[in-house]
């Protein structure tokens, strides 16, 4: 069982794969929060707190204890996990323990994305209810617990059981002590085209906090944060995590408090939240997921690409391997029609491409990026056989066909805003904020929502569509809406996230054999909360080779490859004019889901016979590159090299692929060392030069890699 109740010491005890997590309900009631970190026996920790002393006559040892829940008016004076003003116009809040429920399998949570048990005995969950018996806010802790996978999730759920208004300020979906400090703080930051790159510094005193506002999780900062021992590596050191699966604004925190204790916590950002809850109404918080790893930084992301791939992923497509495709952005941009694609298609098959996605353009009078947004009909100068017609001649070829959308965006020279101009995010009065030529659609409003899921699955009913880009392209800069009374407007950013997945959860209901991948801006909204809808996201609009090393690189602290869009690009890269040799643009985008943004049709022979043999080869990878387990081997932050490892779960094969930045003069070759191979195995490479796994793994390879932004990607196979 991977969670016990110890009834006589009134302790709770999860274990997810080497980790514990131990609550205990004191003496008078509170939920206190024992341990995070290494696995302990069931039972093995006597509750004993005496060690979290009174420091001072105005200090109160409440401020010291590691509450679970902390909250404002019980002594404690850092960010509260539950933050609530009741009718008298306070906001104490004193939880105490009323009862708690354990039960196999995990229930979902309604109208927000969360993690699941795909198979009988994946999860387990503890119900841990606690009341504030004066003002009657009643607060459950929902705990799941993935043994396999080892992680750890928590949601809140909010009830006011009194007779008067409450409005919740601020809710936390994972606030847990971790004992000490003097960590290092890690997170994922980045701009545009720069995403989630590695940001490790000391933890320091105090608070560290990284946020959006944005209303989406945004280029900026990613919705996850870490701490671990600063000797931690790749493959040694504790680290704990949490991650929020969610795809709007948030918080997330690392605090040191005065008795020089660590709390990390992640949820809604109260800077941009409240929520009026009535009487009898109830208040449902995303989920967070807590990892701990005694493995280093690669056995904190094992966890979370376990649990999000098998346990968040709810596409009929984590189970596929994903088509080979060609979008047609970079090498038309607008300027298309349909003879110009077919051109593109006709090469992208006879080179192996499975699927020719139709990008911005093909809608409306949309031949710039100023109009027609929101009036999804095709366009029929370009396209004067319609989508079906397109469909129909790319099927003949043999290829599959995929579109772009952006739904939730809707330009001010449309059909649809010069008939709706109040569907928009706005403030009577007030300039309507635009960016690039587009404002938001407020999709706190049903009947919005029932627009973009009845326009959007037209289109996809109208042809053969076998795969679907959603794209939003900017962030909110006005988040109110015409539809809320002043008190509530403050809700906007988190009913319009309700809203969006409300609308994913149709559409994708709808149409179940679509392959849909998520984007914004690139890799803006790369974030748990889409995955649950759609199995992959475009990683980043920078797909130069040499930046995609660093982007590829940190996003896998997170997110498995399977769920990162990768591309062939032209050179020179249209996002930093850098130019790269078409064998290292195609041995990155090895690390996702593969795929070209050029013109194939005016490639050189060099460059097509070279495409020729990484749409070969990747046939023969991609199963490996989706299901096998991925492990960071130099970074691209620390060394002029970057090299990841893709293994079979069963040792029968691995993917070596290693890169060099800038080279410099009188270097030595690269000794590589692989993880985890099976030892006593002896392995193959494409060459059929052989090696045992003892020597690849303890000793390593060898690689040349000369001349700036080389690569070499090594195939082994398990011969005995």
């Amino acid at each position: 069982m991977s969670i016990f109740y110890d009834e006589n010491q009134k302790s709770f005890y999860l274990g997810a794969g080497k980790a514990s997590y131990v609550l205990h309900v004191d003496e008078d009631g509170r939920l206190l929060n024992q341990h995070w970190g290494a696995r302990v026996p069931d039972g093995a920790l006597s509750p004993d707190f005496s060690h979290y002393p009174t420091l001072a006559s105005f200090d109160p040892r409440t401020n010291a204890l590691p509450w679970e829940l902390p909250t404002r008016g019980s002594g404690w004076y850092g960010e509260p996990a539950v933050a609530a003003t009741n009718a008298k116009g306070n906001d104490m809040v004193q939880l105490t323990y009323v009862s708690h429920a354990i039960y196999m399998g995990k229930n979902r949570l309604p109208g927000l994305p969360a993690t699941f048990a795909r198979r009988e005995g994946d999860a387990e969950t503890l119900e841990i209810e606690l009341m504030d018996r004066l003002t009657g806010l009643r607060v459950t802790a929902v705990y799941g617990v993935f043994e396999r996978t080892g992680a750890i999730t928590r949601s809140l759920r909010l009830k006011n059981e009194s007779g008067e208004d409450m409005q919740i300020n601020g809710v936390l979906s994972a606030s847990a002590p971790v004992h000490g400090s003097g960590y290092d703080v890690i997170h994922l930051k980045g701009a545009w085209a720069r995403e989630r790159h590695v940001m490790r510094q000391t933890q320091g005193e105090g608070e560290y906090r990284i946020f959006s506002q944005r209303g989406a999780s945004g280029h900026e900062s990613n919705p996850f944060l870490a701490l671990c021992e600063k000797s931690a590596t790749e493959f040694s050191g504790e680290v704990w995590a949490v991650s929020l699966v969610y795809s709007g604004s948030f918080e997330a925190l690392s605090y040191v408090n005065n008795t020089e204790n660590s709390r990390l916590s992640i949820g809604l950002n109260p800077d941009v939240f409240t929520w009026k809850l009535e009487p009898g109404e109830t208040f449902v918080s995303p989920e967070a997921a807590m990892v701990y790893s005694p493995d280093g930084l690669n056995g904190m992301s094992h966890a979370f690409h376990r649990l999000y791939s098998e346990n968040l992923m709810r596409s009929k497509w984590f189970e596929r391997d994903r088509p080979i495709l060609i979008n047609n952005w970079e090498a038309t941009y607008f300027n298309f029609n349909e003879e110009k694609i077919l051109q593109i298609a006709r090469r992208a098959k006879e080179l192996g491409v499975e699927m020719l996605v139709l990008d911005d353009g093909w809608f409306g009078k949309r031949n710039t990026d100023n109009c027609s947004l929101g009036d999804w009909v095709v366009n029929p100068e370009k396209l004067p056989g319609g989508l079906n017609g397109l469909s129909d001649r790319l099927h003949d070829l043999g290829l599959k066909f995929g579109l772009w959308f952006e739904p939730e965006m809707i330009s001010p020279d449309s059909d649809l805003y010069r008939a709706h101009p109040d569907w928009c995010l706005h403030v009577d009065g007030r300039a309507r904020v635009e960016m690039r030529n587009q404002l938001i659609l407020d999709l706190s409003r049903k009947g919005v929502q029932d627009y973009i899921i009845e326009s959007v699955s037209a289109v996809l009913e109208s042809a053969r569509i076998e795969y679907m880009k959603w794209d939003m392209n900017r962030n909110m800069t006005e988040p109110f809406s015409g539809a809320q009374t002043p008190e509530r407007q403050k809700e906007t950013q988190h009913r319009y996230m309700l809203g969006l997945y409300r609308v994913l959860e149709e559409i994708t209901a709808r149409f179940p054999e679509i392959l849909f991948e998520s984007c914004s801006g690139g890799g803006g909204r790369f974030d748990p909360g889409m995955l649950y809808y759609m199995p992959q996201t475009w990683t980043s609009d920078d797909s130069d080779a040499a930046e995609r090393m660093f982007i590829q690189y940190g996003t896998s602290f997170v997110y498995p490859p399977c769920a990162m869009g990768a591309h062939v690009s032209a050179v020179p890269n249209h996002q930093t004019g850098r130019t790269t040799a078409m064998q290292t643009r195609g041995d990155v985008a090895l690390g996702g889901n593969f795929g070209f943004e050029l013109d194939l049709s005016q490639l050189s022979d060099a460059d097509a016979e070279t495409v020729r043999r990484l749409i070969e080869r990747e046939k023969q990878v991609r199963t490996l590159v989706r299901t096998g387990e991925f492990t960071r081997l130099l970074s691209p932050f620390d060394h002029p090299y970057a090299a990841w490892q893709f293994r079979a779960r069963d040792n029968s094969e691995a993917l070596i692929c290693a890169y060099r930045l800038m080279t410099r003069p009188a270097t030595p070759h690269l000794l590589l060392r692989a993880s985890g191979l099976d030892e006593s195995a002896v392995y193959m490479d494409d060459d059929g030069n052989t090696c045992s796994g003892a020597a690849l793994t303890r000793y390593g390879l060898w690689l040349h890699l000369p001349g700036d932004f080389t690569s070499k990607v090594i195939h082994l196979r398990r011969i005995g």
